[in-house]
């Protein structure tokens, strides 16, 4: 059991809901910034019980900043725990917080769980994450909740949304440029990993990726590809 789950488990102050499986999933990208000067934003703040869960994981000197539609949760402000109070739904308000905090290290989307709400959130705030952060959205399991505006497969869910994030890195090999270019996507994105209800994306500068060849042949080249003989070249096609 990790540190996160041991404080969920004993936690006695502000709720906190989560599932369970997310605790390892939290620590292995986490992990790396406890102790660290590390900004940290999460959206949804519900009772506020996980922004002092990352509070005291993260150690004194984190900065903590959660976004949340419910008025009332602003209260729940604290020393190094920031909130702001708005729609996802709204770019501009978005917006505003990439112009009032400095660049996120991780980003938590636990928020609004409509299909526009995370896809707002991604293109708005994706770019304000540091060049090596992290962006995890959980909950992404919505996208098969009608709900929340999702289905198997429906169009302009986020799952959907999300699965372009695979093209993307692989933007470099294109030969169609028109459909696929390289983008900012393509040269800050190091890794995406999929979990149950969780989206993880890596940052970190990207450059044209390229293979090299050490060593010495030793085996002749094979061509498994069948011989067609002159023979049966010139006079191999049927008559109809």
């Amino acid at each position: 059991m990790n540190d996160l789950e041991k404080y969920f488990r004993e936690n006695t102050g502000n709720r906190i809901q989560k599932w369970m499986h997310y605790f390892d999933i939290y620590d292995r990208y986490f992990s790396r910034y406890r102790g660290t000067d590390v900004n940290v934003i999460e959206l949804g703040v519900a009772h506020g019980g996980s922004l002092q869960m990352w509070k005291h994981y993260f150690g004194p000197k984190a900065k903590i900043y959660g976004v949340d539609i419910n008025p009332h949760c602003k209260q729940l402000e604290e020393d190094r725990i920031k909130i702001f109070i708005g729609n996802q739904a709204d770019r501009q308000f978005l917006k505003s917080i990439t112009d009032a905090i400095p660049r996120i290290d991780i980003l938590i989307d636990d928020g609004g769980h409509k299909m526009t709400q995370q896809i707002n959130t991604f293109e708005v705030l994706f770019p304000h994450i540091d060049k090596n952060g992290i962006y995890l959205c959980e909950d992404a399991h919505t996208s098969y909740r009608r709900k929340c505006g999702g289905g198997y497969k429906k169009k302009g869910s986020f799952i959907e949304y999300g699965k372009n994030f695979i093209d993307y890195i692989n933007a470099w090999h294109t030969r169609q440029p028109k459909k696929l270019n390289i983008s900012d996507f393509t040269r800050s994105v190091y890794a995406l990993h999929y979990y149950c209800g969780v989206i993880v994306i890596e940052k970190r500068p990207m450059e044209t990726p390229y293979d090299l060849k050490t060593g010495v042949e030793r085996v002749p080249y094979f061509d498994p590809s069948p011989r067609i003989s002159i023979f049966k070249k010139l006079f191999g096609k049927k008559r109809r």
